[in-house]
């Protein structure tokens, strides 16, 4: 099996996973991800969707991410690992449709609007 890509995306953050056979090692932009992420927390939900599967021990993953904060990037990835894991095998879906792994996150924020101080809040109103 050759190496599997995926896109995962969420807000401003963009995540490029690399699914290859191995042993559960997950590089993040060069580094380990515990070295890269701060907590456990992130840590596991990066894996999340191979834990589903219980296939955590079977494939290494290689990520670039970009943009965003920490909580985008790490559901960048995961997003992104799901897609890779249906590339590898079509019967995978169902399994990580129903913890819903395969949903992009639309929201974005909103554009400030000249006129406001931010998106939707206004300058105090003045009668006089």
């Amino acid at each position: 099996m050759a190496v599997i890509n995926a896109l995962g995306r969420r807000k401003t953050a963009v995540a490029r996973v690399y699914l290859t056979p191995g042993t559960g090692q997950v590089t993040v932009n060069g580094k380990d991800q515990n070295e890269y992420f701060a907590g456990l927390y992130h840590v596991s939900k990066v894996t999340k969707p191979l834990t589903v599967l219980g296939l955590a021990d079977k494939f290494n993953l290689n990520v670039n991410v970009k943009g965003g904060g920490v909580k985008g990037q790490v559901e960048a990835i995961m997003l992104g690992v799901a897609r890779a894991l249906v590339k590898v095998d079509e019967a995978n879906k169902p399994a990580l449709k129903v913890q819903k792994l395969l949903t992009r996150d639309p929201r974005m924020v909103e554009r400030k609007k000249f006129g406001h101080k931010k998106a939707r809040k206004s300058f105090q109103f003045s009668k006089r």
